[in-house]
């Protein structure tokens, strides 16, 4: 695997690639693939929620044509509808508002485990990349860009260190178009699972 990424921890001065002013440059089919289906759930995401704001692949760290396989829209497809559910929940919603664009590492890992504490499913792992999508969007809105590369990298992170055995189980990231309906079940468990962990995260701020 790609053990170069994400091993900045503790203020370490390696900066993490994968945002503005470069692409991914990453060996591992897994981690690489889950680098495009982040960046492809961003930019639909800021589609549909600040359409105003243009963002391309490259102003994520990708290429200019990563999201044409008709594979990654479909993973990319799916992971939206389950998200769909998340957006529903109201509490979720306010919650996740107040994340800080700028939290630090060590809270974003902690956020992270509690989501994955008792299970992994499809619906935690959109969670994952739904409070990512957050951190990014306001990195865009302050002009924050430099907190791109770094939430990109913390994801990649926990999919290398949390997910990654769990991803191949399922065949990789086109696991979730099988089964579809019921992993779209599970965004509700998902969203409690995610409003917990943010509720954790701003009683350790």
């Amino acid at each position: 695997m790609a053990d170069s990424r994400g091993e900045e921890r503790n203020g370490g001065e390696q900066e993490p690639q994968g945002a503005v002013g470069g692409e991914d440059v990453i060996d591992d089919p897994i981690l690489e693939q889950g680098a495009v289906v982040l960046r492809g759930y961003v930019i639909e995401r800021i589609n549909t929620e600040d359409p105003a704001r243009h963002v391309s692949s490259e102003d994520l760290g990708g290429r200019p044509d990563e999201h044409q396989d008709p594979q990654v829209k479909e993973v990319v497809e799916q992971l939206l509808k389950i998200a769909d559910d998340l957006n529903r929940n109201v509490e979720f919603q306010r919650l996740i508002s107040q994340v800080q664009g700028n939290c630090a590492q060590d809270i974003f890992m902690q956020v992270a485990r509690s989501i994955f504490a008792d299970g992994i499913n499809w619906g935690r792992v959109v969670a994952l990349f739904h409070l990512a999508y957050r951190l990014i969007h306001k990195a865009l809105t302050t002009n924050h860009l430099e907190n791109i590369r770094r939430v990109i990298s913390w994801v990649l992170q926990v999919i290398r260190e949390q997910l990654y055995s769990w991803l191949i189980q399922q065949g990789g990231w086109e696991g979730v178009i099988r089964g579809f309906s019921r992993w779209r079940t599970l965004a509700t468990v998902a969203s409690v699972a995610l409003v917990a962990a943010i509720v954790y995260y701003r009683k350790t701020r």
